[in-house]
């Protein structure tokens, strides 16, 4: 039985994982660096403990700091949230050595679908739709070439063992390859220590929509709809929302019973996203899946009611899913915007401290965030600092919502991509449901190069 939860993670995810632990009795403990020891998931947290620096490989990044506590505390299961170790197939072996449960799927899972190459293979097997691409890694610039002659331009450029945008380009043309080939596999080399690159055709005018999964360790599995992810900067989602305004109910439908099929084919367990290219015809294709809480979980627990932390600690305390698909049922519109520390022009981090804070209240309108007046916003971390959810019985009503919040939602002491978010959903193309991933550039950049 899961009694005590220590949260591998920081900010506003380790927030979010305690309000559950606290509302079902779990003991929370949080653990943290240097830079974080005033942050606010800390001091809510019923324990807290020091792991080191704030540099990453000191702190959220350094496996033996974390499992030393863990054993020291005496921690039931390990939460990782999203990032640093939520997808690292040998913290999860880790945790089976020390005989600490995981809150996410098995470690081979997590390394079959987390090497880009491996995860295409399966889903073909699975007979899931996938984007033309190579369909083993590619460590040269000649084969790349070659490759991309057979399937055209243009092509996305990927890192076979990456993930987050990093690594990732758009190449238009042979040259263009031959030159940022190299650069973008060292960049993988780097991150992820492993520079190999995969290719596949760019999909244009592309939507980005993702089917969260919930499995559990009997062979059940349901979908919990949709989620529209197409507005991105730097291939990183910026705004998200449930469902997609833009397939219809028959593509909806058919993504779903997709998800589930491609999750029941890898035996997965606890959360998970199959992630989705749908072309203007509604062909869907798929890009990649991730073995982790999203980022962008709460509109879907906001139109379905259903906490998707606690599924996750349920499913890793070997209980069965307590609801079938048809039991599941979808309630209104749901959008989230994330608020990072950042130029909103040139989207560079922008560390410093907030001098005040003014949150939206209301109907409707939900924080899930990392920071409080008076708190230092380091340079050591992602320059995400919350997310704002707004809820609507329909998507008209839900955009009139965030529009409202987002002009009373006040930051000061730093720049923040407030101002962009502002600008973007007030675009005609938003308020209409027509978000593809070339929003930002489409829409968003002409607005500020007018300005």
């Amino acid at each position: 039985m899961i009694k005590r939860i220590l949260i591998a993670n920081r900010g506003e995810i380790a927030s979010r994982i305690i309000r559950t632990c606290k509302r079902l009795g779990i003991t929370s403990i949080a653990v943290y660096s240097e830079a974080d020891k005033e942050a606010p998931f800390v001091k809510a947290a019923d324990e807290a403990y020091l792991l080191g620096a704030s540099q990453v490989n000191e702190s959220y990044m350094n496996m033996d700091k974390i499992f030393d506590v863990a054993k020291k505390v005496a921690a039931d299961a390990i939460h990782p949230g999203y990032g640093f170790f939520s997808e690292n197939a040998v913290f999860r072996q880790r945790c089976e050595k020390e005989g600490i449960r995981f809150i996410g799927p098995k470690s081979e899972v997590i390394q079959q679908m987390g090497d880009k190459i491996n995860a295409r293979n399966a889903m073909i097997a699975a007979n899931v739709p996938v984007v033309p691409g190579t369909e083993k890694a590619i460590t040269d610039v000649e084969q790349a070439v070659e490759f991309a002659k057979e399937i055209g331009y243009p092509i996305m450029l990927k890192a076979a063992a990456g993930g987050g945008g990093i690594g990732m380009q758009v190449v238009r043309e042979e040259e263009e390859l031959r030159k940022v080939f190299t650069s973008n596999s060292e960049r993988a080399l780097n991150f992820f220590g492993n520079g190999s690159m995969f290719l596949e055709r760019k999909i244009e005018n592309a939507h980005h929509i993702e089917i969260q999964i919930l499995a559990d360790e009997y062979g059940n599995a349901v979908h919990l709809f949709d989620r529209e992810c197409s507005i991105q900067r730097r291939n990183q989602k910026v705004i998200e929302e449930a469902p997609s305004p833009f397939i219809s109910e028959k593509t909806r439908k058919k993504m779903g019973e997709t998800g589930v099929q491609a999750a029941k084919a890898i035996s997965y367990t606890n959360a998970g996203t199959i992630e989705f290219l749908v072309d203007e015809e509604e062909n869907y294709y798929f890009l990649e899946m991730n073995t982790r809480i999203q980022v962008e979980h709460p509109v879907t627990e906001e139109i379905t009611g259903i906490d998707m932390i606690e599924m996750q600690i349920r499913i890793a305390n070997g209980e069965e899913l307590p609801f079938k698909q048809e039991e599941i049922k979808r309630n209104g519109h749901a959008i989230e915007t994330r608020i990072y520390a950042e130029d909103p022009v040139r989207f560079f981090p922008s560390p410093g401290t907030i001098t005040s804070v003014n949150l939206p209240e209301g109907k409707g309108i939900r924080h899930d965030i990392a920071f409080t007046e008076n708190y230092q916003v380091t340079p050591f971390y992602d320059p995400m600092i919350g997310k704002l959810i707004v809820k609507g019985e329909t998507r008209k009503e839900a955009v009139e919502r965030l529009e409202q919040a987002l002009a009373n939602y006040r930051i000061d002491g730093i720049k923040t991509n407030l101002p962009m978010l502002e600008k973007s959903v007030a675009v005609p193309q938003f308020k209409q449901g027509n978000t593809t991933t070339n929003f930002v550039d489409n829409y968003y950049i002409p607005l500020i190069q007018k300005s």
